[in-house]
C-alpha cells in the first residue's frame, strides 16, 4: 500500500467530506404587530395601577431620605464645630 494515496479503507475520506446540511421544519412565525391579513393591530391599552399611591410613597420616601441624611449632616457639622447656630435675637431691637 502507497503512503501517497488515501483510499476510503484508511478512514480518513470522512475528514475531507463536507458536513451534511441541517434539515428545518417549516414554522409558521407569529408577529405581534399585524394581523393575519396584513392590518396593524390597535395600539394595546395601558394600564395604570395604584398611580397616585405610587406617587405619593415615591414624594413621601425621597422626602425622609433627604430630611434624614440632611439631619445627620447638621449633627456632623455642630459635633466637628465647622457651623454652630447662633442664637440672635434680632427681634429684641424695640
Amino acid at each position: 500500500m502507497s503512503t501517497s494515496t488515501l483510499t476510503a479503507q484508511d478512514g480518513l475520506s470522512s475528514l475531507t467530506a463536507p458536513p451534511p446540511t441541517p434539515t428545518f421544519r417549516h414554522q409558521q412565525l407569529r408577529c405581534a404587530t399585524t394581523r393575519e391579513s396584513g392590518a396593524v393591530l390597535d395600539e394595546p391599552r395601558r394600564e395604570v395601577r395604584y398611580g397616585l399611591l405610587k406617587v405619593f410613597f415615591s414624594v413621601f420616601t425621597g422626602l425622609s431620605i433627604g430630611a434624614w441624611v440632611s439631619q445627620k449632616m447638621a449633627a456632623f457639622l455642630e459635633e466637628n464645630e465647622l457651623f454652630v447656630p447662633e442664637d440672635d435675637d434680632d427681634d429684641d431691637d424695640d
